[in-house]
């Protein structure tokens, strides 16, 4: 039996701490916001490392803002050298969840397994590629094959808020780097027979459109805020959007609607200023919203900024009353690897290897932690795959198929594999 062949068999045999590994970590409601319980899954994480063999260290993001006694920012790596010359490879995966909101018909924290699938909040999105990237590693450990150079597992947190305390931290400390660190895989779900090569860009921002107070029976002496919003985002429905529809990129992004640019409002309040309860009887007098507007590299961040500046002015030429303030929340550029990389072919060669079909190469709607590994740290060979569903993350009844998770398994330790023979 070739090593494919044994490795392949060897999923089969460590499937079940896989999934018991993958259950004890959704079991944990590190829900974020706030933060919650991320010093318990990353204990787990480290003991579980640590009998694998690892050398485990517990990075704390002291001096960040989010970091606090109440909910504390704390990351785990565990690193494994070989003795064999051979590159540095880094997997990672984030320890947070969104909330589990409602519509649930199992615990959301349960770990229930049923038919063949493990469901939780982060089964997905994505403590079961925690459990994967582990366990590939450990196939190839046990069947035998020499492994190569140094294999780094870091579980991290707040990649759901942006991940400044998670691998943003790791890479400002220097542990992910160029010179240092030769490939990453961050293991988010964008099915387990694509590899991710990047993702569109970000730029979130809040506009506050601010009224003048009046009693409410006589709206006449006062200036609405909530109404003034309304205009706003009337018009960037009637203006903007279509042409963002007109807009469409070259990069494979994954589903299909969202290779155009997209525009979201995330979030709005209005009212009385200062007041402790909604609704008052005045005229409302400020209005904030939070905007989300995701692009894609064919456009400038300048340009996009320039399109919604102008909506605004214009707005405050011709409404009288019309009074904003604007301000950048988030910036993320676009990133992608390149279809060549020796990484990207290594776990393409691995699916067709495990699916016995080509992999699709695909780019994320969303960003995730690859922004930091290029932007911080410099490392130019970065992917995401992972054995979740894409369509799953943040849905109710999330879950991970137990079968997904047995191939993507497999498809990492062959992508070790296959990486290591073109080194």
């Amino acid at each position: 039996m070739g090593f494919e062949d044994r490795v392949l068999a060897g999923v089969d045999e460590v499937l079940d701490e896989a999934v018991e590994f993958c259950r004890a970590l959704i079991r944990v409601p590190t829900v974020n916001p706030p933060g919650a319980e991320y010093p318990s899954c990353a204990e787990i994480v480290g003991a579980w490392l640590g009998r694998l063999g690892y050398e485990v260290s517990y990075i704390a993001a002291e001096g960040l803002p989010e970091h606090s006694t109440t909910y504390p920012r704390l990351n785990v790596v565990g690193g494994l050298d070989s003795g064999r010359p051979g590159p540095t490879v880094h997997f990672n995966g984030h320890l947070d969840v969104v909330p589990a909101g409602t519509g649930w018909t199992r615990p959301p924290f349960g770990a229930v397994v049923e038919d063949g699938r493990i469901y939780g909040r982060g089964a997905a999105d994505m403590k079961a590629g925690i459990a994967a990237m582990v366990y590939a590693v450990e196939v190839l450990r046990r069947a035998g094959y020499p492994v190569r150079g140094r294999v780094e597992h870091s579980a991290t947190v707040d990649e759901e808020s942006g991940g400044f305390a998670g691998v943003a931290y790791l890479c400002r400390q220097g542990l992910i780097r160029s010179g240092r660190t030769d490939y990453v895989v961050i293991t988010e779900p964008l099915d387990p027979d694509r590899v991710c090569i990047g993702h569109r860009g970000v730029y979130w921002f809040e506009v506050t459109a601010r009224g003048r107070a009046a009693h409410g029976s006589m709206p006449h002496l006062g200036v609405n805020a909530i109404e003034m919003m309304g205009l706003f985002i009337d018009r960037l429905r009637r203006e903007l959007k279509p042409r963002l529809a007109g807009r469409r990129t070259g990069l494979p992004v994954v589903p299909d609607p969202a290779r155009h640019p997209t525009l979201n409002v995330n979030g709005i309040v209005g009212g009385q200023a200062g007041a402790d309860t909604l609704p008052t009887p005045c005229v409302a007098d400020l209005c904030r919203a939070v905007f989300d507007r995701r692009f894609i590299p064919e456009e400038r961040l300048t340009d996009l900024r320039q399109e919604i500046e102008k909506i605004l002015q214009d707005l405050k030429a011709e409404v009288r009353g019309f009074d904003y303030e604007w301000r950048d929340l988030m910036v993320v550029e676009p990133v992608v690897t390149d279809p060549g990389s020796p990484l990207v072919r290594a776990f393409a060669r691995a699916v067709e290897q495990v699916y016995g079909y080509g992999a699709a190469l695909v780019a994320s709607p969303g960003t995730y932690d690859h922004k930091h590994v290029r932007r911080l740290g410099g490392v130019e060979h970065c992917i995401a795959y992972g054995p979740g569903r894409l369509e799953l993350a943040h849905q109710p009844d999330e879950y991970v198929e137990v079968e997904d998770l047995r191939r993507a398994i497999g498809v990492m330790a062959l992508g070790l594999i296959n990486l290591w023979e073109q080194e």
